[in-house]
């Protein structure tokens, strides 16, 4: 295994930002859900963010990354704005998908972040779609596909692999393995603990570990980044994570003790890597990183706030009448 001690402080801070991004995003989008601002569903991703900025910061801007639902994490630390994330949650025209698709659809085709989807293990095979077309077109991208661990049982999950090993696909597949799918522990709803075992009935490589560290993750999922970059193969990768909130807004949590929650926060990795970096000496850093980060969502809350609603002229093109039909 690498270790995480290569790397610079300066790498290490710039990961911290996007952690501390995503946090406090969240943070202030649970608030806003909870004033009856957001619509729909929230699924939030607070206590999983090393897995996707340790993810992203390994990919190149040119590569693929498609999620699931928890999205919101993966889409800022790819690179949206917080401002078009959070206009996005308030269903306003200024929204990365003109407040259309809502918590469980963000989108951003500028950064390659080709969407969160919310039928559990339907993307994978749009992943893998994704990774043969980059082969076919000898582009050189890798695809990432994130997917928690309740969708490994699901048959699209299985079809993905299937094809992403047989024809030596350029794609890495993370699952989030979060311990809870929906509420439900992973001994009820896995007969074999080690998810990565998987990828043994499909030849195809794997990796497993904690996501205490979000420099541990850069390393692991960059070593698959780059077996899919180099040999077109393509990596099965579990990584044990943990959400410290309910699967979604709705969830109150309470098939786990709060004793488990407390311990678990006790391990927080935001907090771990913000602990390293203040006793390397980064105190004023990390100050002036968390300021610039609270105005950054303090604005996108007002911009989301001061936008306009969709337009129904916005509708037109979502119809068979409109530009799909051609």
């Amino acid at each position: 295994m690498t270790t995480t001690r290569k790397h610079s402080d300066e790498l290490h801070l710039a990961l911290y930002r996007k952690m501390f991004q995503i946090r406090r995003f969240e943070e202030e989008a649970a608030r806003a859900y909870a004033q009856g601002k957001i619509g729909g569903f929230l699924h939030l991703y607070i206590g999983q963010e090393p897995v996707a900025v340790g993810a992203v910061a390994a990919l190149q801007p040119t590569d693929y990354a498609i999620t699931t639902y928890r999205d919101h994490g993966l889409a800022l630390a790819r690179g949206m704005t917080s401002r078009a994330a959070m206009a996005e949650l308030f269903g306003k025209v200024t929204g990365c998908s003109k407040g259309l698709g809502g918590s469980m659809h963000f989108f951003d085709a500028e950064h390659n972040m080709l969407g969160g989807y919310g039928i559990v293990g339907g993307h994978v095979p749009l992943a893998v779609g994704t990774a043969f077309a980059s082969k076919y077109r000898e582009d050189g991208r890798v695809a990432i596909v994130f997917l928690g661990e309740g969708a490994v049982s699901i048959g699209d999950f299985h079809e993905g692999m299937s094809l992403a090993a047989l024809w030596k696909l350029p794609i890495v597949i993370v699952v989030e393995n979060n311990e809870y799918a929906m509420g439900t522990s992973l001994a009820r709803t896995l007969s074999v603990e080690d998810v990565s075992l998987k990828a043994v009935g499909y030849g195809m490589a794997r990796d497993r570990f904690f996501a205490h560290h979000v420099l541990e993750v850069y390393d692991r999922i960059g070593e698959a980044i780059d077996r899919a970059r180099t040999t077109s193969e393509p990596t099965l990768v579990e990584v044990r994570t943990y959400r410290f909130r309910g699967h979604s807004m709705s969830d109150p949590g309470k098939y786990r003790t709060p004793d488990e929650l407390e311990e678990r926060k006790r391990k927080d990795p935001l907090l771990v890597s913000r602990g390293e970096l203040e006793g390397k000496g980064h105190q004023e850093a990390l100050q002036k990183i968390e300021a610039e980060i609270e105005a950054e969502i303090e604005d996108a809350v007002r911009f989301a706030e001061e936008s306009p609603e969709p337009g129904p002229e916005l509708l037109e093109a979502t119809t068979y009448k409109g530009a799909f039909a051609r």
